[in-house]
């Protein structure tokens, strides 16, 4: 049985809700933490944790999945990276020295890349084989 990809308004629905639901998943893990912190020896680290990165990417897990399997890996591709380089954007546009497009650009491009190889990754093994014959 072949499936027949989704239609337009669906995909582009999909790609909306993608980039709405990764949004707020950056303002709930990362969008609250905007201090630096100093060390003794006057070095900064900062504003956000490792914990936070990571819980960040793990609930976009399911929602890369939910697309994935349900052959909407263009919107999962789009939306995803979309919503995390505005996030970063709005996040990062009032920094001082000028270079938070550097970090903005790195956002956009390894979320593009990792999203469009997770996703398709996801959507190869969710594909139903077909069977053999001769056994």
């Amino acid at each position: 049985m072949e499936q027949r990809p989704p239609a337009r308004a669906h995909q582009l629905t999909a790609t909306f809700a993608l980039t709405l639901l990764t949004l707020t998943t950056w303002a709930g893990w990362l969008g609250w933490d905007q201090r630096r912190d100093v060390h003794p020896d006057g070095s900064t680290t900062g504003p956000y944790e490792a914990w936070q990165v990571i819980g960040l990417v793990l609930c976009l897990l399911p929602p890369l999945y939910w697309a994935a399997s349900r052959n909407l890996v263009p919107s999962a591709v789009l939306g995803i990276p979309a919503g995390l380089t505005a996030a970063a954007y709005y996040d990062w546009s009032d920094d001082a020295s000028g270079l938070f497009m550097v970090g903005v650009l790195m956002v956009m491009v390894g979320s593009l890349f990792t999203t469009a190889a997770s996703a398709s990754l996801i959507a190869s093994l969710r594909r139903p084989r077909p069977a053999r014959e001769g056994r």
